[in-house]
């Protein structure tokens, strides 16, 4: 099984910034937490800062892996490309956020990529991602 991570905007800087929201633990270091945690799993990664290089990449990856999870980052409230990039893939997503996004500021309520995601999972720290690669482990 193949599971692709995909983080947007901002997330490179993980136990940088913000670390009363997003936590201490680098994505690199999660991430080889993730990769030792489903040893049966083979996982890519991607991150980028650019909506178009997050499009590229989701339509490159978006029919042949077996799942995806996207964090994309404030993308989430904004970009109606990416929303329609996921819809136009076939391999499912599974929206993620390290925080609560509907504690948050009001702009942060209203997800544009979630109504064409397989689910969303918000608000268990990094923990999000391991449940939403478990998202793909389960029949539904």
């Amino acid at each position: 099984m193949k599971i692709i991570i995909v983080n947007g905007p901002n997330l490179n800087l993980l136990g940088v910034r913000e670390k009363s929201i997003y936590g201490s633990t680098s994505f690199t270091n999660y991430y080889e937490i993730m990769i030792s945690r489903f040893p049966d799993i083979e996982f890519d990664y991607f991150q980028s800062n650019v909506e178009g290089e997050l499009i590229n990449y989701l339509q490159k990856v978006g029919f042949s892996a077996h799942g995806i999870v996207f964090n994309a980052g404030a993308y989430t409230h904004t970009s109606v490309a990416l929303r329609d990039a996921i819809a136009a893939i076939t391999t499912p997503v599974v929206e993620v956020h390290i925080s609560n996004i509907l504690t948050r500021e009001n702009f942060r309520h209203e997800s544009l990529i979630g109504p064409v995601c397989k689910g969303s999972i918000m608000g268990f720290g990094l923990d999000s991602y391991r449940l939403g690669v478990e998202s793909f482990l389960v029949p539904v």
